[in-house]
């Protein structure tokens, strides 16, 4: 089972609900990542949550590719 510190990947507001809440909150609940950030996203990828950031297209290519380099 994999588990993370969400004190080190969340913003201090996030690190303490639930998984479901953390899914659907902002992107810039994200360590990181500023409200401004977010908007940007919206805009040229339609990202309102960390759970579309963590669906789209893109972002799913760059993992699979680093993935493969890290696999060699």
């Amino acid at each position: 089972m994999a588990s993370i510190d969400l004190n080190k990947v969340l913003d201090k507001a996030w690190a303490d609900k639930s998984l479901p809440e953390v899914l659907a909150a902002p992107v810039a609940a994200l360590k990181g990542v500023s409200d401004r950030d977010g908007e940007l996203l919206e805009e040229a990828f339609g990202v309102k949550t960390v759970a579309d950031l963590a669906e789209l297209k893109y972002v799913r290519w760059a993992q699979a590719l680093a993935a493969l380099e890290a696999a060699k």
